[in-house]
């Protein structure tokens, strides 16, 4: 008898009919399955347990078909701890941890990112205002130099905007991106610096300027801030650049960005010459700070998508000194073509300290009313070393103005042993009155021409090559510069070769401070012996003497 039979038995005391309505019961269970029993047989537990099994296989298979749940990270960086929420199994853009999440991060005005190349810098400002397109009242304006340069940020935001946000549009006519809220991203280019007025009359929320340095003068840059409006209480108003350093622009990028603090810090921002930008007189917040900024270095390690091959380093590695230092190691202290490559911030720069009272103290000055008055105080070490501890750079200042602001400055300083100033400061002019030279000293701040033999200005130039040069690694350098010479030492680094005479630097270039700087080390300063007698000086001099009181 079957497995069937044995739990439907027939009995011979059993109808016709009971039989059939059996047989029919056992014809639906070949078809359906047997029915439960408190005892199933053998057979019956494994056929249980390889359904079980079989279902327990094909939920594991739809599981893993299934894309998982969004996971929250919680990245540290460098200034803030950032929670960021994606889905590994769909991801179009993810920040990498360190540098690029702290710029997408940042609060302040205006942040700048970037240093080295291959930092991951184009993409990260491509993503910088993805978070407020979906507003319906954002609108962003991001900038390259040329239409050619812009082409290429076009087509990485063809390549990730519409997997970020569908249903965004892009207008070749207009330039633009469109989310289906409303929110609009203009990519156009700004070649010179009147293109600007293009934009007279709009407001924008967000402003980025791909590879700020390409931009000689800031006059885009500060412009374009007046552009910064929002309607919308919940959008923030802010400017964001990148750029490695070298280009035309890169010694007023440094000055806004770099020089004023470390990286990685917030800072108040200040203007070309290093003043802190602070709301006017008559202002209910007068003399307040008005914004901050900050600097976000990177470097090719911290994208590991391009550096773990090895393959772009290489080619970093192979460039010539001065390209290699800026685009692999991100060195702002050297520019192409730059005059004085062995400056060195870690080495000639040092942390402002009290100047010992034996140690001989002048000044150098270079003067102009139009462009810039620049004045340098010198130290000297009895072992030789020569120390600049001021610096003054101004504009549109008289001479005798300028003659009480350096006496007033010098007031703690003690003997001043003498001064040098630019000799074309003794030209007559005219009818008009005592030279600029004479006006200054007539108000009590003496000086004495400098230098202007020929090969003057050579001869300077190769003794500062030589004070800047390592004599011996274990060796003091002959020449250093206090930090608080904010100007100096941003110029110094800068200041280019002159094209068609390489023995000289480019005079065209801002170098108010290095001719002031040459005219001090061309004094010839000595700690022993002096080239003349300061105690011989008396207060009664005659101006028409020819080292006017020296």
């Amino acid at each position: 008898m079957t497995k069937l039979d044995d739990q439907f038995p027939t009995l011979a005391s059993e109808s016709e009919s009971t039989r059939k309505e059996k047989e029919k019961i056992k014809l639906q269970l070949t078809a359906t399955g047997l029915p439960r029993t408190k005892k199933p047989s053998k057979s019956l537990k494994n056929l249980k347990s390889s359904t079980q099994a079989r279902k327990k296989k094909a939920a594991a298979r739809k599981k893993a078909e299934q894309p998982p749940e969004p996971k929250i990270k919680e990245v540290k960086s460098s200034s803030n701890t950032v929670k960021l929420s994606y889905e590994e199994h769909n991801v179009v853009f993810k920040p990498n941890v360190g540098p690029q999440t702290d710029f997408l991060a940042a609060s302040e005005r205006e942040v700048l990112y970037g240093g080295a190349a291959g930092g991951g810098k184009s993409y990260a400002m491509l993503a910088d205002p993805l978070r407020y397109l979906i507003h319906p009242q954002f609108s962003g304006l991001l900038l390259r130099k040329t239409t050619e340069e812009l082409r290429e940020l076009i087509w990485k935001s063809q390549e990730i905007y519409p997997k970020i946000i569908p249903g965004i549009k892009w207008s070749e006519r207009k330039m633009q991106w469109t989310s289906p809220a409303g929110g609009r991203l203009w990519l156009s280019y700004l070649d010179r610096d009147e293109d600007v007025l293009r934009y007279q009359g709009l407001s924008f929320c967000w402003i980025g300027f791909d590879e700020l340095t390409q931009w000689a003068t800031p006059f885009a840059w500060d412009y374009l801030r007046s552009r910064l409006r929002s309607a919308a209480s919940d959008l923030p108003v802010y400017m964001r650049a990148t750029t490695n350093p070298g280009g035309s622009g890169h010694v007023w990028v440094k000055k806004y960005f770099i020089n004023p603090s470390s990286p990685n810090k917030s800072f108040w921002a200040t203007d070309e010459s290093g003043k802190t930008l602070k709301y006017p007189k008559g202002h209910t917040k007068e003399e307040q700070p008005l914004f901050k900024r900050k600097f976000i270095p990177a470097k090719l390690f911290d994208n590991p998508y391009l550096s773990e091959s090895g393959d772009y380093e290489t080619m970093l590695l192979s460039l010539p000194e001065h390209q290699r230092k800026r685009l692999l190691e991100g060195n702002w202290d050297v520019s192409e073509g730059a005059a004085f490559p062995e400056f060195n911030r870690d080495k000639h720069v040092v942390p402002a300290y009290k100047i010992p009272k034996n140690f001989p103290k002048f000044r150098a000055c270079d003067y102009g009313y139009g462009s810039k008055t620049a004045v340098v105080w010198f130290a000297l070490s009895p072992d030789g070393q020569l120390i600049v501890y001021r610096e003054l750079y101004v504009s549109k200042v008289l001479a005798r103005d300028l003659a009480y602001k350096v006496l007033e400055l010098e007031e703690d300083d003690g003997k001043i042993m003498y001064g040098v100033l630019d000799s074309s400061c003794w030209h007559k002019r005219g009818d008009t009155g005592p030279s600029l030279a004479e006006q200054m000293i007539i108000a009590g701040c003496r000086w004495r021409p400098s230098d202007r033999s020929g090969g003057s200005r050579i001869a300077g130039k190769n003794e500062l090559h030589r004070r800047l040069q390592d004599e011996d690694e274990d060796s003091n350098p002959s020449l250093v510069v206090f930090d608080n010479c904010f100007n100096l030492v941003s110029q110094l680094p800068s200041i280019p070769l002159d094209k068609k005479n390489p023995e000289d630097v480019d005079t065209k270039s801002e170098d108010h401070l290095y001719d002031a700087l040459r005219y001090g080390i061309m004094s010839r300063p000595r700690h022993d012996i002096f080239d003349y007698d300061p105690m011989s000086q008396t207060d009664n001099f005659a101006v028409a003497d020819q080292t006017f009181g020296y």
